[in-house]
């Protein structure tokens, strides 16, 4: 089972390697791009455009007169595709972060050790004078 039912759905099939998605709305359509960070000589496609039909819904309005008021919201399946990039985004952020905060502390760590290193290469050049 994939961690991404509707992207797996859509025929997303490397979603580790999305970079950013876009959303725009012509009429009465949405699109969803989602570009992707293929490797150098890959001949996969760099980006993918899917089209999301908006859903007609009656609001219920409080005016006799009027009736009920037709409102455009946007595709159920598009609102979870949208949750499922924003989710997978926000791992690669995180992993990133993680990554980065890892090598700050590392190389801290490496200054501590070379510090302490010659603090006491000094002390034992202290103890062969004396």
């Amino acid at each position: 089972m994939t961690d991404y039912p509707r992207l797996a759905e859509m025929g997303v099939l490397h979603p580790q390697q999305i970079a950013y998605f876009s959303v725009n709305s012509l009429e009465y359509t949405d699109h969803l791009r989602i570009f992707y960070e293929r490797p150098k000589g890959s001949l996969l496609p760099t980006s993918r455009t899917y089209k999301f039909p908006r859903v007609q819904k009656k609001l219920e309005s409080d005016a006799a007169v009027k009736g009920a008021e037709v409102v455009m919201e946007s595709n159920p399946a598009l609102r979870e595709a949208i949750a499922e990039l924003e989710s997978l985004l926000g791992v690669k952020e995180s992993k990133d972060d993680l990554a980065a905060t890892m090598v700050k502390e590392l190389r801290q760590l490496e200054e501590d050790v070379a510090i302490r290193t010659d603090c006491i290469k000094n002390l034992v050049e202290k103890m062969r004078t004396l």
